[in-house]
């Protein structure tokens, strides 16, 4: 399909791919919306064609293939829609994609590799936006869909664009390099990143080098053997004009590059065009310096080569935050702090990330003026005031000189301050109670003030939580039991202790089918966050009843006992359904099984009883039936497993002969969907695996961890052989060493077994043993193998210290580490 096929100008839409988001802004008041059904490896987009249709969506792109006859008439069924019916379509919107690219000549930067992609895009964009107007990737969007998504808003008010691009097996830089077309190309490195989608580095190379083959200058490390070599074999050969800019700085190259420390950060030299440029960057880690010098040689390829400019850009330079974090704040506010990224697009994300939070808060946006669109001011506020209200957003606050201008196209609550000091002296923040805040402003306008100001303090250990990798973990999971079968995920116990509300937002927001806690106060919990799905009460008692009432709480029922109390509340409070008064829909219950767990349920015997019970009360309506696998961690007890699933089906099945309706069954904890998948029947209950610990093992390297507890290091001491450390005296030194006090403790969930050097941290790059005993809220560790220094980052869990590992060394189970963590350690939420 082209662009005439469907009849418009690519200009004049924009594409959508998730119905829950736009994730390419409009432009202009006159862009519609297209909406593109991709049939993924985890969700079918066909599903949602007509709640976007609702949302006045009228152009679809469909795929043949699921165009089933309950799909064509319910298609049908929408009169003014368009319908685009095409064999892929994400194919169709690459190609789409591609034909819009084609009409802008300006110079493309096209960034592929292995690592720093990302940062050379947003260090290149922060270093040339006072010469040119920018189009480039938001944050890491890279992939097959990311990058069509990324180009989609170049338009004639751009100079420069900037798009990186991410393949993980052959074929796929193909459409990329057609979409990005880049006129200058950076080559970041080599890595062992996505080598599984390769036979070796070589074709991984020679693969990425596909994005360069009709680029007009290259530029790449020398130093990278494999690199110079492909290039110089497959990439001349069908690009023979290419200028290549290789640099190095122990070899023969094109451009010789040297570092030099200084005392904060380190000097770069560069002989460029018989002219040596030097630089400083506030940086001395390698990754860090060959990522300044792909930026710097890309800033001179494009003309700005004056020296005082360069070294005053370059020393600005900073590290570069790529991800969404969620923050506890005061006054019972939650900050999205999103200071990294300053564009349309990356604003339309962030704003998405809003919309998940809490719906029960209102939702403040503190955004500065925008200095990397590429777009007229008359265009782009106007822009942004209608993204901020299609978004829900309660209030604006504008800061900078610029926006201040534009107040009369905002039509939400709106304040404007000059300077991001005037908004700090106003008062003002400390006015906002009960809100979710996002926090976004260009680097300038320096919101890291605004971001302290809003953040709870508290002790420096927390436990950061990866949205995307929990997202991973599900995907898993889903791809294991299929799209036809439910799924109920476990946030019990604070989610494993990972956080209830936050955990529970993205799990409604990825369309999950069920709930389950413990208790009925943690579902009312998630009920005032804002949470509608269903949700099971595993625990329930007669002093809960009265909140599974009020906030539509299903309760677990697994004894005659907990079933009469049930209903005997029911009828209490309702003495009188029927003809004189409304009949009132009580939550469904659960009904357990006790199959060999021996723990809680009705046994065997017991389901003609529990049948008959259930049929003299039809209000008590069964939404499933289910009981608890006891050894599927474990292939010597498979048969066991087998067993439990037979009496499971048996159970089940005269339940339904007596209640005459089929209830949902359910048997698969997160083990057993890996181990036993043919058990997995309507619904299957995912706990641990989601939070990253896949404990069949059978495929533990399928699975991300999702929590990392992080502290600091508060004091270090040099001390001498023989001397001791803590408690009792128990850490004896035996050599010369440098002791670590860290600000962590067992009443943060650090174990007190680890002491005595069971425990290891990652320090550095270094793991580093415990000493003497752990105190109540600080650790001791020696650091004498690293160049440690006082308030540095240590990692107690997380990469590269799994939690398995950790719960084995002191003869424990993962669940104690997770939900050991107390609640004292603040969470922090976070998206890439």
């Amino acid at each position: 399909m082209t662009i005439q096929d469907f009849g418009i100008n690519t200009s004049e839409v924009y594409p959508v791919t998730d119905s829950r988001q736009v994730l390419s802004p409009t432009q202009n008041g006159a862009a519609e919306p297209v909406f593109f059904a991709i049939q993924g490896e985890h969700h079918d987009g066909h599903r949602f064609i007509t709640e976007l249709y609702k949302k006045n969506v009228r152009q679809f792109v469909v795929e043949t293939a699921a165009l089933t006859p309950d799909l064509r008439h319910e298609l049908a069924q929408l009169p003014d829609a368009r319908i685009h019916e095409v064999g892929s379509s994400l194919k169709t919107l690459q190609e789409l994609a591609a034909e819009h690219r084609s009409r802008f000549t300006i110079p493309v930067v096209g960034i592929t590799g292995s690592n720093g992609k990302t940062i050379v895009k947003e260090w290149l964009a922060q270093v040339l936006s006072p010469d040119f107007r920018i189009q480039k990737s938001p944050k890491s969007y890279n992939s097959q869909l990311g990058v069509p998504l990324s180009v989609w808003p170049l338009n004639e008010n751009h100079t420069l664009g900037i798009f990186e691009a991410g393949i993980s097996k052959p074929a796929e830089m193909q459409a990329l390099q057609s979409i990005i077309n880049p006129t200058v190309g950076i080559f970041t490195n080599v890595g062992p990143a996505h080598d599984e989608g390769f036979r070796s580095q070589k074709q991984k190379v020679a693969e990425k080098l596909r994005l360069f083959r009709k680029a007009e200058t290259l530029i790449y490390r020398k130093s990278y053997s494999e690199i110079d070599e492909e290039i110089h074999l497959l990439l001349k050969a069908v690009n023979p004009t290419i200028r290549l800019i290789s640099w190095s700085t122990d070899q023969a190259a094109a451009v010789p590059v040297s570092y030099a420390l200084k005392p904060i950060g380190t000097q770069i030299s560069v002989q460029w065009e018989g002219r040596n440029y030097r630089v400083e960057v506030p940086f001395s880690d390698s990754a860090s310096l060959e990522n300044a010098t792909h930026v710097l040689l890309a800033t001179l390829v494009l003309g700005v080569t004056d020296a005082n400019l360069l070294r005053e850009r370059f020393a600005r330079l900073r590290p570069v935050s790529m991800r969404l974090e969620l923050k506890e704040g005061i006054h019972r506010n939650l900050l999205i702090d999103d200071t990294y990224n300053n564009d349309l697009a990356g604003l339309s994300i962030a704003l998405d990330f809003l919309n998940q939070q809490d719906a029960s808060r209102q939702k403040v946006l503190v955004l500065s003026d925008l200095l990397e669109t590429g777009m007229k001011p008359d265009e782009l506020y106007p822009a942004i005031a209608r993204m901020v209200a299609e978004k829900g957003v309660s209030q604006l606050v504008g800061v900078g000189p610029e926006m201040g201008g534009y107040q009369s196209v905002f039509t939400v609550p709106t304040r404007f301050y000059a300077t991001t000091n005037a908004l700090l002296q106003s008062g003002y923040l400390n006015e906002l109670t009960d809100s979710v805040i996002l926090v976004k402003g260009a680097r300038r306008f320096s919101f890291e003030s605004v971001v302290s100001r809003f953040v709870q303090k508290s002790h420096r250990t927390v436990l950061e939580i990866n949205l995307d990798a929990l997202t991973h973990n599900l995907n898993f999971y889903r791809n294991k039991v299929g799209s036809q079968t439910k799924i109920m995920v476990m946030v019990k116990a604070f989610a494993y202790g990972s956080g209830s509300a936050e955990v529970a937002s993205l799990l409604q927001y990825h369309r999950v089918d069920y709930l389950a806690v413990a208790y009925a106060d943690e579902g009312a919990g998630l009920r005032q966050n804002g949470i509608t799905l269903p949700i099971l009460v595993m625990n329930p008692a007669p002093e809960s009843f009265r909140q599974l009432l009020d906030y539509n709480l299903e309760p677990e029922i697994f004894s005659f006992r907990i079933l009469e109390e049930w209903r005997q509340f029911l009828k209490e409070e309702h003495p009188q359904q029927g003809a004189e008064k409304p009949v009132v829909k009580y939550p469904p219950i659960h009904i357990k099984l006790d199959t060999g767990m021996h723990r809680l349920g009705f046994l065997p015997g017991e389901i003609t009883a529990l049948g008959e019970v259930l049929t003299a009360n039809p209000d008590l309506r069964v939404a499933s039936v289910f009981s608890h696998l006891a050894g599927s961690d474990e292939a010597e007890h498979t048969a066991f497993s087998q067993e439990q699933y037979r009496q499971l089906i048996a159970g089940a099945t005269r339940l339904e002969q007596i209640l005459g309706y089929r209830p949902l069954r359910h048997l698969l904890n997160s083990a057993g969907i890996v181990r036993l998948p043919d058990f997995k029947l309507d619904m299957v209950r995912l706990g641990i695996g989601l939070y990253g610990v896949e404990v069949s093992k059978l495929e533990p390297q399928q699975v991300q961890a999702v929590g990392t507890l992080k502290t600091i290091i508060s004091q270090i001491k040099d001390l001498k052989a023989g001397e001791t450390v803590g408690y009792s005296r128990r850490g004896v030194l035996t050599r010369d060493a440098r002791i670590a006090t860290l600000a962590v403790g067992y009443a943060d969930g650090y174990d007190r077994r680890l002491g005595n050097g069971v425990g290891q941290v990652w320090v550095n790059g270094v793991l580093c043993p415990t000493v003497g005993s752990v105190c109540m809220d600080m650790t001791m560790i020696d650091v004498s193998e690293t160049q440690a220094q006082e308030g540095d980052e240590v990692i107690l869990f997380g990469q590269p210290i799994s939690i398995a590992d950790l719960a084995e060394r002191i003869g424990t189970i993962p669940y104690e580490i997770l939900t050991g963590v107390s609640e004292r350690v603040k969470r922090v939420f976070y998206r890439e």
